[in-house]
C-alpha cells in the first residue's frame, strides 16, 4: 500500500494511459501531498511527458521524482530544481 497523498486525483476506470502514468509516478515515489495552499505541484499527465522527463533523468543522472515532477524539460539536470519552471527559475 502507497499513501500516495490527499490530492491524488485518480484517473477514469478506462483511461489505461492514466493509470499507467500514476503507476510510473508511484513507483517512482512521487506523491500527491500538499505542500499548503497550492496543491503538490506539477505532474505529468501523458505517457509522452513521463518518457520525456524518464530520458532526461537518463541522460542527465537526476534523480527520477525529480525529473519527473519538473515542468520543464529543458530544465532538468540544471541544478534548478523541480518547481523551478513555476516559480521562474
Amino acid at each position: 500500500m502507497i499513501d500516495a497523498g490527499s490530492d491524488l486525483e485518480v484517473p477514469r476506470r478506462g483511461d489505461d494511459a492514466g493509470w499507467r502514468v500514476l503507476g510510473t509516478l508511484l513507483r517512482a515515489g512521487v506523491t500527491f501531498h500538499s505542500t499548503c495552499c497550492d496543491g503538490p505541484g506539477w505532474r505529468p499527465r501523458t505517457m509522452a511527458q513521463v518518457r520525456e522527463r524518464l530520458a532526461a533523468a537518463e541522460r542527465t543522472g537526476v534523480p527520477v521524482a525529480e525529473a519527473l515532477t519538473t515542468v520543464d524539460v529543458d530544465e532538468i539536470g540544471r541544478g534548478s530544481g523541480p518547481r523551478a519552471a513555476l516559480s521562474g527559475g
